[in-house]
């Protein structure tokens, strides 16, 4: 079946006159970055730096060029409250160590999205859901990572939100961060990712945040075809 939807799209394509260089990479990743009111502006910095080193870790570099093409496309949002989604770094191809740290490079260099707000979790599920449609590279992996230290504080429960990603074959992955509530990783397996092989991965605060996340990243790129 993916094989199929995979002809699908590339059939989409063709018929659409979408870029003629679009690449069939391993995974479309989108990481979607909690930036809400109960995110201080120490934990922000802490949570960016993390996630940009993270794309020059060694862990996620390997882990890309392993793939069986050994590329991925990716690309970033900010979330908070209801109406408070924004992408701060569009799609790009990472196929080279040079091409990771160029993409750390511009997460060092974004500014805060939003400097409060509430966590709206189902917003920042149906907007990062939405990008993939922009990507002019292809593949049948299509994963929404998802990082926060909260759960929902407005807007709706995300489970119908969830659902309806997890419909259109998008796996939702999440990276809860247990320094305000430490059973957010139950409520994050029950209410927020799903997905084949959707899973969490914790970090107990924002200082092991960018051990965590090139951890997960790593495990994200890896998928079933290197045994994670």
């Amino acid at each position: 079946m993916k094989w199929l939807r995979l002809t699908l799209i590339l059939l989409f394509v063709t018929a659409n006159g979408r870029n003629s260089f679009a690449a069939e990479v391993d995974m479309q990743l989108v990481l979607a970055i909690d930036v809400s009111s109960s995110v201080n502006w120490d934990e922000y910095n802490l949570q960016m730096r993390g996630i940009a080193n993270a794309f020059r870790d060694d862990l996620v570099i390997d882990a890309i060029q392993a793939s069986p093409r050994g590329r991925i496309s990716v690309a970033a949002t900010h979330w908070a409250g209801v109406g408070e989604q924004k992408t701060i770094v569009d799609w790009q191809l990472i196929a080279s160590p040079e091409d990771a740290h160029a993409f750390a490079d511009r997460l060092d260099q974004v500014p805060r999205a939003f400097p409060y707000g509430g966590t709206n979790i189902a917003g920042a599920l149906d907007h990062a859901s939405l990008l993939f449609a922009r990507d002019s590279n292809i593949s049948i992996r299509q994963v929404i990572d998802i990082s926060g230290d909260g759960s929902v504080s407005v807007g709706p429960p995300p489970e119908a939100s969830r659902n309806r990603v997890v419909s259109r074959g998008i796996v939702i992955n999440g990276l809860p961060i247990l320094n305000d509530e430490p059973g957010l990783e139950t409520y994050y397996r029950e209410h927020v990712i799903g997905g084949f092989g959707a899973f969490t991965l914790v970090a107990q605060g924002y200082e092991d945040f960018a051990e965590a996340m090139a951890e997960k990243l790593a495990k994200e790129i890896r998928g079933n075809w290197q045994g994670v």
